[in-house]
C-alpha cells in the first residue's frame, strides 16, 4: 500500500514541473505576446506582456489591420497605426510589460497587436485584437498560383565611391535566390524594395525583374537599391512580393565626412574673408589725421622725381645751395671764364705774400692772388674780377684758380681770412 501511494505523490509533483519546463522551453524557442483585453475602443489602452524574447532587445509594438496570426501583417507596416506605436526593451530574462494606446489602423480589421524586434536578429509575434467601432472586412484570398519564396541568404553587393563621402547617394545591389512554389509560372515579377532607418517604416519602391520563373524552379535576381543623398547610419533593406516580405538585409552606411569637412572650411574661411573685407572698408572710411609741417616735408622728400628743400636754401634742380652763394650769384656779373689763367703756387713759409685765396682753391678771376717774396711794396696787384658762377658749380669756376671761396669752410680749407694783404 505504501509503494502506490509514494508513486502517486511523485507523479503529482513531477508532472507540473515537467509541464513548466516544457512551457519554458517553448517560450525560449519562440517569443509570445499576451494582451490584457481582446478588444477596446479608440482612446483606451491595453497592457501588452511578452516572454521568450532576446535579453535586452529593443521591440516595437503596433496595432495593425488586415492581419492574422497565421498570415501575418498583409501589406507590411503600411497597414499599422505607426504614429501610436510604442517601444519597449526586454529585461535580462527576455520579458517585458508595457501599456499600448488603442488607435484605428489605416486598414480594416481583422487586426492584431504586432510586436517585432528593431535591432539585431529578426523576431516577431502577433496577438489577435479587435478595435471597437472599426471596419471589419474579410482578408483577401491568397493566390496559390503565383508564389515566390526566398531560398538563399540575401546580400548587398557594391561599395561606396569617393563622391559618396561628399554627399552622393549611396547605392547597392540586392542579390538573392527565389523559387516558385506555386502552380503557375511567374513572368516579369514586380518586387517592392523598401529601405527603413531605425524605427521608421520602410519606404517602398517598385523594381521589375525581367525573366520567367517556372513552377518548382529557382532564379537568382539582382535589384538596385539607392538611398537619399547624405544618408548615413543603420538601414534595413526589405524585399516584398505579393504583399509578403521575402527577405530583409541590414545595411550600415558610413558617414559622409567630406560634407563635414566642407562645412568646417565654410565656417572658417567665410568669417575670415568677411573680417578682411570689413577691415578694408573701415580703413578706407576712417578720417585722416591732419599732417604737420615736418610730416609734409618728409612726404615731399620721399616722392620720386621731385626736388628737395634744404634748411637754408631753395629747390634748384634737386641741389641745395647756401644762401651766400645765391646772393653772390645774383650780384656778380656774368663773364666768360679766362682760359689763359694759370694756377698760382702757394708762397714759401719764410716769405710774406698776399695769399689772396685758400691753398689749392680755384677762383673765378684767373689773376694771381699777390706778390711773391722780394716784390716791390709799391707795386700794386692787378684788379680783381669775379666771374659768374654756373648754377651747377657753387664752389669753383672751372676756368680759374686761387679765387676766394664763396661756400662755407670745411675741414680741408684754411681758416686764414681771404683778401687780406701783407704789409
Amino acid at each position: 500500500m505504501r509503494i502506490p501511494a509514494v508513486a502517486a505523490l511523485l507523479a503529482l509533483v513531477l508532472f507540473p514541473l515537467a509541464g513548466a519546463a516544457g512551457t519554458a522551453a517553448s517560450a525560449a524557442g519562440k517569443p509570445t505576446v499576451e494582451l490584457s483585453r481582446s478588444q477596446a475602443g479608440t482612446g483606451g489602452s491595453i497592457t501588452v506582456r511578452g516572454t521568450g524574447w532576446r535579453a535586452d532587445a529593443l521591440l516595437m509594438m503596433l496595432i495593425c489591420g488586415r492581419s492574422s496570426t497565421d498570415r501575418g501583417v498583409i501589406g507590411g507596416t503600411g497597414s499599422c497605426a505607426n504614429a501610436d506605436g510604442r517601444a519597449v526593451t526586454t529585461d535580462a530574462k527576455g520579458r517585458f510589460r508595457r501599456e499600448l494606446p488603442v488607435a484605428e489602423p489605416p486598414q480594416p480589421c481583422p487586426c492584431v497587436v504586432h510586436v517585432a524586434t528593431v535591432t539585431g536578429a529578426k523576431a516577431a509575434a502577433d496577438a489577435p485584437f479587435l478595435v471597437a467601432g472599426h471596419d471589419v472586412e474579410p482578408l483577401p484570398k491568397e493566390d496559390s498560383g503565383e508564389r515566390l519564396s526566398a531560398l538563399s541568404g540575401t546580400r548587398l553587393d557594391g561599395s561606396s565611391g569617393l563622391l559618396t563621402r561628399f554627399g552622393a547617394p549611396p547605392s547597392r545591389k540586392l542579390v538573392l535566390t527565389v523559387g516558385n512554389v506555386g502552380t503557375k509560372a511567374v513572368k516579369d515579377p514586380v518586387f517592392q524594395v523598401g529601405t527603413s532607418h531605425g524605427v521608421f517604416a520602410p519606404q517602398w519602391e517598385e523594381r521589375r525583374w525581367r525573366g520567367t520563373i517556372a513552377p518548382g524552379e529557382k532564379e537568382r535576381i539582382t535589384l538596385p537599391v539607392e538611398l537619399t543623398g547624405g544618408a548615413h547610419g543603420d538601414y534595413t533593406v526589405s524585399l516584398k512580393y505579393g504583399g509578403k516580405v521575402l527577405a530583409e538585409q541590414p545595411w550600415d552606411v558610413g558617414r559622409p565626412w567630406g560634407v563635414t569637412l566642407f562645412w568646417i572650411l565654410v565656417c572658417v574661411v567665410v568669417p575670415a574673408a568677411l573680417f578682411r573685407i570689413g577691415m578694408a572698408v573701415v580703413d578706407r572710411l576712417r578720417p585722416r589725421a591732419p599732417a604737420t609741417r615736418a610730416g609734409r616735408l618728409a612726404e615731399r622728400a620721399e616722392r620720386p622725381g621731385r626736388p628737395g628743400r634744404g634748411a637754408h636754401g631753395v629747390r634748384r634742380g634737386g641741389l641745395r645751395l647756401p644762401e651766400g652763394t645765391l646772393r653772390v650769384s645774383k650780384q656778380a656779373p656774368k663773364k666768360a671764364p679766362n682760359r689763359e689763367s694759370r694756377p698760382t703756387l702757394p708762397p714759401d713759409s719764410t716769405g710774406s705774400a698776399d695769399t689772396g685765396a685758400d691753398t689749392g682753391a680755384h677762383s673765378d678771376t684767373g689773376a694771381h692772388s699777390g706778390a711773391g717774396v722780394g716784390a716791390d711794396p709799391g707795386t700794386r696787384a692787378p684788379a680783381r674780377t669775379d666771374s659768374a658762377l654756373p648754377w651747377f658749380t657753387p664752389d669753383t669756376d672751372p676756368g680759374a684758380t686761387g679765387a676766394r671761396r664763396l661756400s662755407a669752410p670745411h675741414e680741408n680749407t684754411s681758416t686764414t681770412p681771404t683778401g687780406k694783404r701783407n704789409t
